[in-house]
């Protein structure tokens, strides 16, 4: 197909499609899902966490352990049987190369397993721990 120009001669038209509008478009994407899927990854257990005023937002290379109502246990997103518990939190602090320890648990759990826990964390190493919670609704703004 052909088309006259002002100055007399014939030229092709080009239609091709522009990629980099596509590509910018998955690339965010994927960022998003990268971000999102991430942080669901991370507990491994339905958790309804408990509501505070003031929650601090630190978390890099801290072993985080889930409990959640029914009393399982999850270290860094898999559930763990009670008799493997303490051999898993032992490599899991060996290879985040930390002491520390984020104990996620349900609202609703019992507050001796949540000891158990710690209990068992402190002998395969853990030295700090922390609670996780949620801000209530009321104070996000």
């Amino acid at each position: 197909m052909s088309m006259k120009t002002g100055n007399g001669g014939d030229e092709d038209i080009n239609a091709e499609i522009n990629m980099t509008p596509l590509i910018d478009i998955m690339l965010v994407l994927l960022i998003i899902f990268m971000v999102s899927s991430s942080a669901a990854i991370e507990s491994g257990l339905d958790v309804n966490l408990p509501e505070v005023n003031a929650v601090s937002d630190k978390t890099d290379e801290i072993l985080v352990i889930s409990l959640n109502k029914e009393g399982q246990v999850a270290v860094k997103g898999e559930i763990t049987p009670p008799e493997a518990l303490r051999e898993k939190i032992a490599q899991a602090l060996k290879d985040l190369k930390t002491e520390s320890v984020i104990l996620e648990g349900d609202g609703e759990s019992q507050l001796s397993e949540t000891m158990a826990v710690m209990d068992v964390a402190k002998m395969a190493g853990a030295k700090t721990f922390s609670i996780a919670a949620k801000l209530k609704s009321e104070n996000i703004k």
